[in-house]
């Protein structure tokens, strides 16, 4: 009895597959972003010392990196043929935020807190969306994860806005930390997967 060879996740031909093998032929662009996450976190934490002021630009930075790297996986599956609307959505959001923060920091800092649980719960919600366009096996658990630890912080900050700044420094360092570790992972995850594939 012969049987006929079954189609890997990564070939199956359905919208679920080939989006799955897009992402995992990118895993560098989910590993940077994860990276830079982590650098993120570790600076803001050896540096609680820093005046709000800083923060809001570095952090403006990070949201310029995180979409620079979103906008970039966009057109990436664009020119595939690929959906890209969340991608470049999420991308423009970061740029935008990036943009009022260094535009005006006075009044950044007031809508700070607000402006960083508003980015996290937008983003989060993204992820989680995101992460039903894989499979499991290409780690879809580990973005659904990210994603809920993404609103989570965000709702945090949102709760108690009158937090110390340096408070909210630790926790937004130990929130790009494990976010950043999350997508490291993921990263490496589907970087498996694409050389299975290959």
């Amino acid at each position: 009895m012969s049987t006929a060879p079954t189609a890997s996740p990564d070939t199956d031909g359905s919208i679920l597959g080939q989006r799955s093998a897009l992402l995992a032929r990118n895993w560098w662009v989910v590993a940077l972003r994860g990276a830079f996450g982590i650098l993120f976190g570790v600076l803001t934490l050896l540096l609680p010392g820093v005046t709000l002021v800083s923060l809001v630009y570095v952090f403006a930075a990070y949201l310029l990196i995180d979409g620079a790297l979103a906008i970039a996986a966009a057109v990436r599956a664009a020119r595939a043929g690929e959906r890209w609307g969340l991608l470049i959505l999420e991308g423009i959001v970061d740029l935008v935020g990036a943009a009022a923060m260094v535009a005006i920091p006075g009044l950044a800092i007031v809508f700070f807190i607000y402006l960083v649980a508003g980015w996290s719960i937008v983003s989060g919600v993204f992820e989680v969306v995101a992460a039903f366009q894989l499979h499991l096996d290409h780690g879809r658990w580990w973005l659904v994860l990210a994603g809920i630890v993404s609103i989570a912080f965000g709702l945090l900050i949102a709760i108690a806005p009158i937090a110390g700044a340096i408070v909210l420094a630790v926790w937004i360092g130990a929130y790009a930390i494990v976010f950043g570790t999350m997508l490291l992972v993921l990263g490496f995850r589907l970087k498996s997967r694409h050389q299975a594939a290959a």
